[in-house]
């Protein structure tokens, strides 16, 4: 079956991918990119890395601006990540028989909640797989002992998160995305142990 898993590089999402070519599916890795910065790079060097055909989902730069101007309005990157999160898995969801991505069970975004989920595969026909009934402690377990894993600081050059065009955007329109996103370390798969 042709699987689409929304791809960031980091341990989440490449664990799903792993998990689910393990079974003997198509599984093809998308980064999602809006056209205002290259952020799907160190994504495409992750998923080289563990063997995965990697794609960059090209989408409307309509979803970004209206995801930056929630944030801005907001204060807060929730609302709009989960908004951004949601229209990618819909666009995947248009040609994929199978769309995956690494959100946990104690994440809060971004995060399709149970509605969200059956109302997609009923209205696409799909399945939706994540990593729901793993918690951080679970997947950082798997995960180190599974992957070459690198941690860094968040940033445009090492991200191939949402967060990265938002930022980017965010700065473009005057607004200042440091005092939105705080600083953090992010993880990167670099190849398996």
């Amino acid at each position: 079956m042709k699987t689409a898993v929304l791809y960031s590089g980091g341990k989440d999402s490449s664990l799903v991918g792993v998990m689910l070519k393990r079974l003997g599916l198509d599984v093809e890795m998308f980064t999602a990119n809006f056209g205002v910065y290259d952020s799907y790079v160190p994504a495409k060097k992750s998923a080289a890395s563990l063997g995965f055909k990697h794609n960059v989902l090209k989408m409307d730069y309509e979803v970004l601006d209206k995801t930056c101007e929630m944030i801005m309005n907001d204060g807060f990157p929730n609302d709009g990540i989960k908004y951004i999160h949601a229209q990618t898995v819909e666009r995947l969801a248009e040609d994929y028989d199978i769309i995956a991505d690494g959100t946990r069970r104690d994440d809060r975004t971004p995060k399709l909640n149970i509605n969200q989920i059956k109302s997609l595969e009923d209205r696409k026909q799909v399945q939706y797989i994540n990593l729901d009934s793993f918690g951080h402690k679970s997947i950082r377990l798997i995960s180190e002992n599974l992957f070459e894993i690198s941690k860094e600081k968040s940033n445009r050059d090492t991200s191939s998160d949402f967060e990265v065009e938002i930022r980017e955007l965010i700065d473009e329109k005057g607004g200042n995305s440091l005092d939105i996103f705080p600083e953090h370390y992010q993880t990167r798969v670099i190849g398996y142990k």
